[in-house]
Order: structure tokens, then sequence, then C-alpha cells
């Protein structure tokens, strides 16, 4: 990675220019006796996007580098390449030819919508499969468990055309049992995954995002909640009873990645982390000292990291074991970085649906769980709050009606009304998959209309207000890296549900700079680099300053260089963002 600082007309701001194309990560050994003598090897990421789990850019998942692992140890050299590499550069095509394997890792069982990266379709898998003229093709991850273009459809499960086999189960298993002549499935056992997370480590290195790619740590596989059936959509209890790696297992990966550039991880790879470590039940008790341990651990495994965040939180677990939980959330916010998110899934405020779904939480519950959050985490750090809950809504479940959407608004203006914050709220349509209960028992197609004014509603009357609460004019948002370049650029922060920024200013791509909140949408904030460089903003950004707009940005240009903060005030008048502004007039 190299850094390359810029004074410009706007802001001093960092270049990332991405070293050299990486070379294959190569095994060191002897690749054992089985079907799969050394040679080389194509990791191909078509993306995955499951409850528990998200590898879709600038996230890279566990399954992708367990893969390499495996591989490695078969003796195989590994590139890695993404599906937008692909789609960009479609002559790449020949460089999958040239190696003896392709191993694809694709599947999207919760459906959303991505800045960094579009998750391969099924057609672009199937075409993959046929355009491949290598020895082997194999595709695994969770399109295994079918495929659909977006939530409000049923995912199909059908024979996935093209390949030599499907990688059942855990991909890196099933990989290795039929590199060394088995059937391709595989059971998850850590015991044989987690050497392959350290050995497969280096992979990251050739992720097109290098350094700044966000490293999802897996800490367990399946969800207690399943024991009785599990929520009615979700895919997770696929994965069987919960199973938990070692602190020293997930250190040890982390150390490794660390070594390979990771500055950025997100233990997110679970359906409850408050759950980790914890005894049987389907609500057990947090173990406040093993989170303290794990995240001390990988703080200690990475000193030098920039990011650690975390992601499903169960409100049932805080709202039935409030002062474990307490504990638990207090030793996460001890050991992370600030602007984290603990994603609750709510999924519905109605009764009705919920009995009938057998999902987690009754909304009282939901909303005492948010009040702990905010309790533990709502203090600010580096501008933003340490940790706030994210709320997911599923849409299309069985037992709704018209009804249901009054009651979910109700919940979200009681949240509002109680001056209570949240980080985000996700609404979608829920996409059944066969072998879950909704797959036959679901309301598609039937509330279209209401579900389009709930959705509506609460980007207008709740993320709108609840983003200024969380992200007041005048907050400053550090080592924001531009995504898109354009008129309008956009750009985040590496994290858990990074809030989107646009810039409106032409800013090149891997651009890293610190931003101040000028402005907010229902979804995105607009942001100015800082410092604020009053005297050689374009008008185009001038305006967006609080209290501007058009008329007085005019008159802002006119009276130009302004030699001081009070030589400003005088035209502009005040506003939060005062701090930031810099009246320089030179490069």
């Amino acid at each position: 990675m190299k850094r390359k600082w810029i004074r410009g007309n706007f802001a001093t701001v960092v270049v990332i220019e991405p070293e050299p194309a990486s070379v294959p990560v190569t095994g060191t050994g002897t690749a054992r006796t089985g079907t799969g003598a050394e040679g080389t090897a194509v990791i191909l990421d078509g993306y995955v996007d499951e409850p528990a789990c998200l590898g879709v850019p600038p996230y890279i998942s566990p399954y992708i580098r367990t893969v390499a692992g495996a591989l490695i140890e078969n003796g195989y050299s590994v590139r890695y390449q993404t599906i937008d590499q692909l789609r960009r550069e479609p002559q790449t095509a020949a460089d999958l030819n040239n190696a003896d394997t392709l191993v694809m890792i694709a599947g999207v069982t919760v459906p959303g919508k991505y800045l960094g990266g579009t998750p391969a379709t099924l057609t672009e898998v199937q075409q993959i499969g046929h355009l491949f003229r290598g020895k082997q093709k194999l595709v695994g991850g969770p399109i295994g468990f079918g495929s659909a273009s977006g939530g409000g459809q049923k995912a199909i499960r059908q024979v996935i055309a093209g390949y030599d086999a499907l990688l059942e189960g855990e991909p890196a298993i099933a990989l290795d049992n039929y590199l060394n002549g088995g059937e391709p499935k595989g059971t998850l056992d850590y015991a044989r995954t987690d050497p392959w997370s350290v050995g497969g480590a280096g992979i990251i290195g050739q992720h097109p995002d290098h350094p700044f790619v966000m490293c999802e740590l897996e800490t367990a596989r399946g969800c207690s909640h399943g024991a009785t059936g599990g929520c009615s959509f979700c895919t997770e209890p696929f994965y069987g009873a919960p199973k938990h790696r070692s602190i020293e297992a997930i250190a040890a990966e982390v150390a490794a990645l660390n070594q390979q550039g990771a500055l950025h991880f997100r233990v997110g790879r679970q359906p409850d982390i408050l759950a980790y470590g914890a005894g049987a039940g389907e609500y057990p008790a947090p173990r406040p000292e093993l989170l303290e341990k794990l995240f001390g651990s990988i703080r200690a495994a990475a000193p030098d990291l920039r990011t650690l965040h975390i992601d499903n939180t169960n409100p049932a677990t805080i709202a039935r074991h409030e002062e474990e939980s307490r504990e638990a959330l207090r030793a996460i916010v001890r050991h992370h970085t600030s602007g984290d998110v603990a994603a609750f899934g709510l999924e519905s405020a109605d009764p009705a649906v919920i009995a009938a779904n057998h999902l987690k939480a009754q909304p009282d519950e939901v909303f005492r769980a948010i009040e702990i959050v905010n309790e533990v985490g709502g203090m600010r750090r580096e501008s933003v709050p340490e940790l706030l809950p994210g709320l997911n809504f599923v849409c299309g479940l069985s037992g709704e009606t018209e009804a249901t959407y009054d009651q979910n608004e109700q919940f979200l203006g009681r949240v509002l009304a109680a001056g209570l914050l949240v980080r985000r709220v996700n609404i979608r349509q829920v996409m059944p998959f066969e072998g879950t209960p909704v797959y036959t028992d679901n309301t598609l197609g039937r509330y279209d209309r209401r579900f389009r004014s709930f959705k509506a509603l609460v980007r207008e009357k709740i993320d709108l207000p609840m983003l200024q609460r969380v992200y007041p004019a005048g907050t400053v948002l550090k080592d924001v890296q531009v995504e898109v370049s354009g008129d309008l650029s956009f750009g985040r922060q590496m994290g858990s549900y990074p809030i989107l920024l646009g810039l409106p200013l032409r800013l090149p791509v891997r651009t890293v700079l610190d931003a101040v909140v000028v402005d907010w949408g229902s979804r995105s904030i607009t942001a100015l680099p800082v410092p604020v460089m009053i005297n050689r903003l374009p008008a185009s950004a001038l305006k967006w300053l609080p209290g501007i707009g058009k008329k007085r940005a005019a008159a802002v240009v006119a009276k130009r260089p302004f030699r001081d903060l009070a030589a400003y005030v005088r035209v502009a008048g005040s506003s939060g963002i005062d701090p930031v502004l810099d009246f320089s007039t030179a490069d």
C-alpha cells in the first residue's frame, strides 16, 4: 500500500495507491495423496450475504479464507478474484482457464442493497461454470440453499449447471474431502477449518480493496433459537446446533490476517455475539468474562487495528438477562472501536406475527434492549456514539395484516419519542427458502402497497430525525474512503453498517479523508472534507454549509477571501461547523 498525501483546493487528503497485483498464495509442502495433485487454483468470489455472515466488499467472508487454506494444504498455488473484477475486465476470464481448478463461492439468503459490490446472480454463476475450461470446477456457499433475484420472491433450489460438483455444507471441508477422493460434502469441524483460516489469511492481499478490507470473523455457527424451530424465515438453523470456536483459534486467525495487512475486523459471523460460549438453552445468559477475553485477545493479536465491530445481537438475550448483558456489552465497548452497531432482529412489532413465525422477542423486550444498549453505548468517542442498536424488519411473514404495519410504525414512533438512538432501520421483504416454514406460509404480494407506504414513512419520519440525532451538524467522521467519484462523490468509513456520505466535490476513488456533517437525507448524510477550505470551495459545495443555501453562497463567494472566522461569520453567520473551518488562500 502506498499513501500519497495531497494538499488540494478543498482539503488535505490521502490517496491510497494499490500495490501491484499480488502473486498467488502458495502452499509449503507436498500435496496430500488424492485427486487434488499440486497445481493452480482460482477462488472466484461471487459474494455471500446471510443472516449471520457478510462477504460483499469491502467485507471478505470466512469461507474465502478457509477455502484458500484448504487449497494451499493440498498443494495448490491460489489466486483470488471477485465477480466485479471479472465484470469490469472480462478478458481476465482467460486467467481462469489457465488454472487447473476453479472454486466459486456465492449465495445471498438476505437480500440487500450494496455499494461496494454486486453479488453474482445464478445466471452469472452458471455462465462462468460453462465458460471455464480447467480440469475441475466447483461451486459452494449459501447458493446451495437456492437463489432468487431479490426480496419478495421465493428462492428456487436447483442444480447449478456447469460445475463438476456442488460443495455441500461447509465449503472448505467439502472441498478438502473432494480433493482427496471423497464426496463433496462437509460438516463443520473447527478442528479442521481453524488451521485453514490461518493458512489462507494471505489471500486478503489479493483483494482489490486491500488494505481496506473488512475481515468477517467467525465465532460460532448455528442458532440456539433454532433448537425450538428458529424464526420461520431464517436459514441459520440449516447449520444445526450452535458450535463455538475457541478464543485461541480466533486470535490466531486475527494475528495471521494482521500480518497480511488487515486492520479492519467485524466479529459478525454468529447469530448472537452475547451468546458466545454461553450454556445450553434457547436464550442462554451471556458470559461477560468470555467476551472480555475474546475482544481483549483480538486487540492483542492486532494491536494496530483500526476497526473492531460486531453485528448480530439477540434483543431477547438482553431483555431476559439484563445484568449479564450490560456487563457483556461493557466488555465489548472497552475493546471495540466507536461507531459500532448491534443488529437486532425485531422483524415485526405485531404479537400475532411474532407468534405465527416463532420470532425471538416481543416489542417491549426489544424496546428494553434498545434502552440498555443506549445506556451502555450511547456515549460519544471520536464524535460518534460507541455502540447503538440497528433494527431489522422483515415483511411478508405469516399472519401479517394491514394492522401489522400500523404496529410497526407505532413501535418506531415510541422509540423516537423516548429520545433513544438507533443507528439504522432495515426494512425488507422476506425471501423464502425451501426448508423454512415461511416457504409455504407467507403473505407475499398481499400488502405490497402498505409495505411501500411503511417504508416511505420510516425514511421520512424516523430515519431523517434519527440521523440528525446520531450525526448532528459538526460531527467529524474520520478516515472516510471515497468509493464512487463524481460531481457528488460517495464514501463510507470502514465499519458495521457505516453511514453513506455524499461529498459534493469530485474526489478520486480511494481518497481517504476526514469529513464534517453539514446536512442529512433519509439514508445518508452530506459532508465536506475537513478542514473546510472556505476560501477555496466552489459555490456548489458552499451552498451545503449550515445556514448558507444558494443565495448566501453567492454572497460568500463575492466577499472571499476571508481573513478569519470573525470576518466570515459577519457574512454567513455562525454554525456548528465553525471549529473545522480553514481560511487559507494558497496551497
